[in-house]
């Protein structure tokens, strides 16, 4: 059986002590095994960044940049088998691979701009002959700890900024789906990186543990559930560390009388159970205002999923694949039987679907849930499964205060053709990024990306702009030549 190890100092190495069964989604299949770090493993790791960050960031920003545009070249001509590894262990459908694949080559483009993000600022004669200029240095190793359900982008959202930077890095991509993350890294290395630069190993909180508490590594980034989003920023901030930890989500759309309807049922089907629902800014439930409009948008969307296909990774035909494993596939299930205990209505019940040749995949059907109200489990915690609930409310007001008054605050939308609503709307929600009639409003990636409330812990977004300013330290010098033969007396007073 084919053993996943990790990339360090240029080579692949297997740590062979612990390892973990690798499934294939769709069909309830080992694939494969990875190797789980030990605690000497990713310490060397950390060496061998520690070792190449000298040269690396004394390595002009023009020639860091060549290397990302080389390295964006070999994801576009590897695309094909980029997203057969991520529809192998993830069950996402070649088409959703191919597109989140390019939202993390876009984020490479980004980078490619580095010369020109990391120039400082100049003042000239900010006093009698003193000039003062800025600069942002690197912070020396950094840590990456990613999830599951993007295994290509999220860990784009972070190392090419990083390297590009002048830092050198440490990558933990969830131990479920580790292989199109590592050929990725390959291709880095490939594309021109030093060895020592970019490093990938696999592993689970043993791992994490000796990147939250080595003293080499100066900066953490987290992408996963609020919880361990908690663990990873208390425990980095413990030891010292600039620490950026993105958690969970529960994203609401409000769908208002005047919304065009068709357009908003289209678009609650690709945000609902696109990926299966395991998307941080998955749009699970949808506050329709008033009956009248929650009663046709039920019946709509009863109509629309008839058709849905859910299947294997590989016949694009399928809307959507499997779940990750066979456990979340009995969570997402569970949250479906708690919310019809609970009182709620199930309009289409997606659990156990019949998906022919694949009888064993982990595959959870496009399930719709009306009259789920807020204190129900399924609304209260997130579901990550394609799951769409419809929660009713009387007014804009009523179903604006239902959002602000949830603990994640990552996505929201409205469904309007209000002007006056849609901007009042934007003004108020107390979330991070919203969506106007764009049910999925992730920031390109020349903004950035992040959530308020319990599903960001710290103060920088991820990537965009903000990954600049997360992954560099500004340094700020005063400069000043005084005259030849000039003697200056002494000054007690503070320099104005």
């Amino acid at each position: 059986m084919t053993t996943v190890g990790h990339l360090i100092n240029g080579e692949m190495l297997t740590d062979a002590a612990r390892t973990q069964p690798v499934y294939n989604p769709s069909t309830g299949e080992v694939s494969k095994e990875v190797a789980l770090a030990s605690v000497a493993t990713v310490e060397q790791a950390i060496a061998a960044a520690q070792a190449a960050y000298p040269a690396w960031r004394n390595t002009p920003p023009i020639k860091r940049a060549r290397v990302m545009f080389r390295f964006k070249q070999l994801l576009e001509e590897n695309a094909d088998e980029i997203c057969r590894l991520v529809g192998e262990e993830h069950g996402k459908i070649s088409h959703d691979a191919a597109g989140e694949l390019q939202r993390g080559i876009e984020n490479v483009e980004y980078a490619c701009g580095v010369p020109e993000l990391l120039k400082g600022e100049y003042s000239k004669n900010v006093g009698p002959d003193i000039d003062s200029w800025s600069d942002f240095q690197p912070l020396g190793v950094v840590a990456g700890i990613t999830p599951f359900n993007f295994p290509t982008m999220v860990p784009m959202w972070m190392f090419p900024m990083a390297i590009a930077c002048g830092n050198t890095f440490i990558l933990k991509p969830s131990e479920r789906d580790p292989s199109s993350t590592l050929f990725v890294a390959q291709l880095a290395q490939e594309a021109g990186l030093p060895p020592g630069v970019l490093n990938v190993v696999n592993g689970d909180k043993e791992a994490v543990d000796v990147l939250l508490t080595d003293k080499r590594v100066k900066a953490v980034s987290f992408v996963g559930s609020t919880p361990i989003a908690e663990y990873i920023y208390a425990t980095a901030n413990a030891n010292g560390k600039r620490c950026q930890a993105l958690g969970g989500a529960k994203n609401h759309a409000i769908v208002m009388p005047d919304a065009d309807m068709d357009n908003a049922v289209n678009q609650l089907l690709g945000a609902a159970f696109g990926s299966s629902g395991e998307r941080c800014m998955a749009l699970s439930v949808a506050v329709a205002v008033g009956d009248q409009a929650a009663d046709a948008l039920v019946a709509k969307l009863k109509e629309a999923m008839k058709p849905l296909r859910v299947g294997a990774y590989n016949d694009s035909s399928n809307d959507f694949g499997p779940v990750i494993t066979a456990a979340h596939k009995e969570k997402v299930n569970g949250f479906i039987a708690s919310a019809v205990e609970q009182g709620a209505e199930l309009v289409v019940d997606g659990r156990n679907p019949d998906v022919a040749g694949h009888e064993n995949g982990f595959f959870v059907g496009a399930t719709l849930i009306d009259r789920v109200t807020t204190e129900m489990d399924s609304y209260v915690q997130e579901i990550f499964g394609p799951v769409l609930q419809i929660v009713r409310a009387n007014s804009m007001d009523e179903a604006m205060q239902m959002i602000n008054d949830h603990e994640y605050g990552n996505g929201t939308c409205i469904f309007t053709r209000d002007g006056e609503a849609a901007r009042f709307f934007a003004d108020n929600i107390e979330v991070g990024m919203v969506g106007i009639n764009v049910p999925l409003p992730v920031p390109v990636a020349y903004h950035s990306f992040g959530g308020w409330k319990r599903s960001l812990f710290g103060d920088l977004h991820a990537y965009g702009p903000d990954s600049v300013r997360f992954y560099t330290k500004r340094k700020t010098i005063t400069q000043r030549w005084p005259s030849s033969g000039v003697r200056e007396g002494v000054q007690f007073a503070f320099p104005s």
